[in-house]
């Protein structure tokens, strides 16, 4: 039985725990043994992007410290987060060649989570069932940081029940952006607003995504509004049967 360690990421431990929860369903039923070091911490990102480049080393090399004790695949539910493993550390000990080799074997080891399940275990169909319209969409570092796209659309094309629909420009950021929501709140509630727009013009009740903080920017978003949508991680979908 493979194993891998799960890498839960700071919003799913602290807000989506059911997303956690389904992850570890949906490998278990896989034949995937799940491991969870409670040493990790978040990943570094949020200081990462704000420029804090001395703080996020900090918290990357205890990161790296962390899994170089484990073996195995490491699996997140958050392609910011997997963006950040895997590419962010190897800028940040771009000058340091000791920390830049173990910042690479730890990128070697990382997948987000649909990547994980399509590319490295070959599987498109997990026996989900959804009773209902399902649009999907896609985060930036998801999409673009990591070139994510056919694996989560290959598992969602299967869901029995389920119908899937286009969101409209679908590609166009949620306007969360960690950080970039609170240095920019006007520009992000507009593009929050275009989203739930193009979400509206679906008729879908259910959007999709694959990473907690673009759930939590467009959930909050419908909330305030008043409106009846609902976003869900895309594990959920997958892990109902």
């Amino acid at each position: 039985m493979p194993g891998i360690q799960l890498f839960i990421t700071c919003l799913v431990d602290s807000f989506y725990p059911k997303t956690g929860e389904a992850i570890v369903s949906i490998l278990h039923r896989l034949g995937v043994d799940v491991e969870f070091v409670p040493d990790q911490t978040c990943c570094g990102q949020p200081n990462f992007n704000a420029g804090l480049r001395a703080e996020a080393r900090l918290v990357a090399e205890h990161t790296i410290r962390v899994f170089e004790k484990t073996t195995g695949d490491i699996v997140t539910p958050s392609g910011s987060c997997a963006h950040m493993l895997k590419h962010g550390y190897s800028e940040l000990f771009a000058d340091d060649p000791a920390w830049l080799t173990r910042a690479q074997a730890l990128a070697s080891r990382v997948f987000e989570f649909t990547e994980y399940i399509v590319d490295k275990l070959g599987v498109t169909d997990l026996g989900a069932q959804w009773n209902g319209t399902l649009t999907y969409h896609p985060s930036c570092h998801t999409l673009r940081g990591m070139n994510i796209d056919r694996q989560p659309r290959a598992l969602l094309a299967n869901v029995r029940g389920a119908t899937i629909l286009e969101l409209p420009n679908a590609e166009e950021c949620c306007g969360f952006g960690g950080i970039f929501s609170m240095e920019h709140p006007e520009l992000s509630a507009e593009w929050l607003k275009r989203k739930i727009g193009n979400l509206e013009s679906t008729n879908s009740p259910t959007l999709v995504v694959t990473e907690a903080g673009c759930l939590m920017h467009i959930a909050g978003g419908l909330h305030r509004q008043k409106k009846r949508q609902r976003v869900v991680h895309i594990a959920e979908v997958l892990g109902n049967r």
